[in-house]
């Protein structure tokens, strides 16, 4: 099964872009990255599969090279984590394979349970609702979250309800539901007037008011000429600091002093607690787990989550409830904090400091037990800490990143249109959780060699910004997407909503590139209990990872299950190799299926 477009030819294809991309990235992170890091991303493959090496996304912007660039880091900085576990420098091999890099940057649309995917009207009855308000489940409320004209012509402000859609409807004078049955359309025009009748301004000026995430659409030069984008420009898509006065000895890598395994993960032995929702922050502990850290996620059950992504950011996890304002509970967190290796921050800047969880707080506790943790924290905005960076405070999401970078204008002029669109799919969060992953790994390797506690820091906002630094795809290139990609994508406007505008391109993307939707090949298959009270398991199939680095094993070893259903402890977790790929062979499907 090959695309229907045809490959690129070699010297324009997206292994070259995405080797040039690499380039890019370690110049732009040379003075976060250690330099054995770099010396292995010489080793670096990038390998496209039946497919061809083609561009599978209808978007304008190098989505696969940036994120293909990020997954050959990761791989660099396993292959040093090998040489500390070796005891000695090798040239390990590393591939990325560049269809899964795709299937990654996608992996919400391709992840099913029962074969069910995000948008099956029978999905709700096999996951625990987490949409405890309503955000996403009731279109109209859903619809809270978009991308509307403003009265100012050729001004546009992306309104966002977040978790609880009520706060945004209310700013906008609307009711906060409206009877069912709901029309789409229907719906973005009367929340569209709302937001029409208010200029750029007042709507920022609301927006505060409310503490909500919304946020303008700007060009990517309107958003270099702000005070922000001053700040941010120049910046590394990560950072990695010593904390202050943290001067605890190296930690070795556990994995070194555990029994050998026929397939060793490079992480096994190391604590991460993940304090995340939905995708960016929990993309970042996926990728731990899938180099064998045991990763353990905390919720509250009081707080809501969107419903369907447990399926895909909880695979490799242990997942738990913790209500950190009753005592008991903070006792068991105090405790969880205690051993943790790694913590995973992806609120707001500040929430989690009155829990002891910012990097200050961190590192005193971590010199008390005499063993140095990492803080990894990623938000929306960036520049915590940053002199100038007005808007590091605020609260964002995916869409709101895209919005304020330029990535939503650079989509729409690409479709023929004199506005912006919010890409396809969640790929800011997605790329932004590698870097994360990166951040991570750079912080643990530092703290083996140099000893001492870390703070790392990215955000998607730093991810586009890395992302438009690579320049749109050539003029080539693009109009072959046009020609070839559904004529009902080009046909979207900016106010449909991004579930409607990854509906759309993952049809075109199906009829175009088969071969990618091939679950036997991009996909691992496994049975969970872990989800709703059924009598059987369910089946989860989840992407394949996309890096594979000689000398360990790469995969998750433990399937997707709901948000809490595990006990908030470390210990002896479950632990099933089957899914794990090396660099020497693939997992046998007979293997798999049983």
């Amino acid at each position: 099964m090959s695309s229907l477009i045809p490959t690129e030819p070699h010297a324009q294809g997206v292994a070259t872009r995405a080797k040039q991309a690499l380039r890019a990235l370690i110049k732009s992170g040379q003075s976060q990255l250690p330099a054995t890091f770099i010396d292995h991303a010489e080793n670096v493959e990038f390998l496209h599969g039946s497919t061809g090496d083609v561009v599978y996304f209808p978007c304008p912007l190098q989505e696969q090279e940036a994120a293909s660039a990020l997954k050959a880091m990761e791989g660099a900085a396993v292959a040093a984590i090998v040489d500390l576990l070796d005891g000695r420098p090798r040239s390990s091999s590393i591939e990325v394979h560049l269809d899964q890099v795709a299937c990654f940057l996608t992996s919400a649309y391709m992840v099913t349970i029962n074969n069910r995917h995000k948008q099956h009207p029978e999905v709700k009855e096999l996951v625990p609702d987490t949409d405890i308000r309503q955000a996403q489940s009731v279109l109209y409320r859903r619809l809270s979250a978009n991308l509307y004209k403003t009265s100012q012509a050729g001004k546009y402000y992306h309104v966002h309800g977040s978790l609880d859609a009520s706060k945004t409807l209310a700013m906008l004078g609307l009711p906060t539901n409206i009877p069912e049955p709901h029309d789409y359309r229907a719906c973005l025009d009367m929340i569209g007037s709302a937001v029409q009748k208010l200029s750029p301004a007042e709507l920022e000026a609301r927006n505060a008011e409310a503490k909500q995430a919304g946020a303008p659409a700007l060009t990517r030069q309107e958003f270099l000429d702000t005070p922000h984008g001053k700040v941010m420009a120049p910046l590394p898509p990560f950072t990695v600091k010593r904390i202050d006065g943290s001067d605890t000895a190296p930690v070795p890598f556990p994995a070194a002093s555990l029994p050998s395994r026929k397939k060793r993960q490079v992480l096994e032995g190391i604590k991460v607690l993940e304090l995340c929702r939905v995708i960016a922050g929990p993309t970042i502990g996926r990728s731990l787990a899938a180099l064998g850290a045991s990763v353990l996620k905390i919720n509250s059950p009081r707080l809501p989550d969107i419903t369907f992504f447990q399926v895909d950011v909880n695979t490799g996890k242990h997942t738990a409830w913790l209500d950190l304002t009753e005592a008991r509970d903070r006792a068991a967190f105090e405790a969880l904090l205690e051993e943790a290796d790694v913590v995973i921050d992806g609120y707001r800047p500040g929430i989690l400091s009155k829990y002891g969880c910012d990097p200050e707080a961190l590192a005193r506790r971590a010199a008390r037990r005499g063993k140095g943790i990492v803080y990894v924290a990623e938000d929306c905005f960036g520049g915590t800490g940053e002199p100038g960076a007005a808007w590091a405070h605020r609260p964002g999401w995916q869409q709101i990143a895209d919005c304020v970078s330029g990535v939503a204008w650079e989509q729409g002029r690409f479709m023929g249109l004199d506005e912006p669109v919010v890409p396809p799919f969640p790929m800011s969060d997605y790329g932004t959780g590698c870097l994360g992953s990166v951040a991570a790994l750079t912080g643990l390797h530092r703290r083996a060699t140099e000893g001492g506690s870390w703070a790392c820091r990215t955000s998607l906002l730093q991810y586009d910004l890395f992302l438009l630094s690579l320049g749109a795809h050539d003029s080539g290139v693009q109009a072959r997407l046009r020609a070839a990609h559904d004529s009902a994508f080009f046909a979207l406007r900016h106010d449909d909503s991004v579930d409607v505008v990854s509906a759309t391109a993952l049809e075109s993307m199906r009829r175009l590139h088969p071969a990618l939707f091939d679950a036997a090949r991009t996909m691992h298959s496994g049975l969970s209990s872990g989800f709703a009270s059924r009598p059987d398991p369910v089946v989860v199939t989840w992407p394949r990872e996309a890096v594979r680095v000689e000398g360990c094993a790469i995969g998750h070893v433990r399937v997707a299950r709901r948000n809490g259903n595990d006990e908030p402890a470390w210990g002896e977790w479950e632990r099933d190799e089957r899914w794990l790929d090396d660099i020497d062979g693939d997992v046998d499907p007979d293997e798999e299926a049983r």
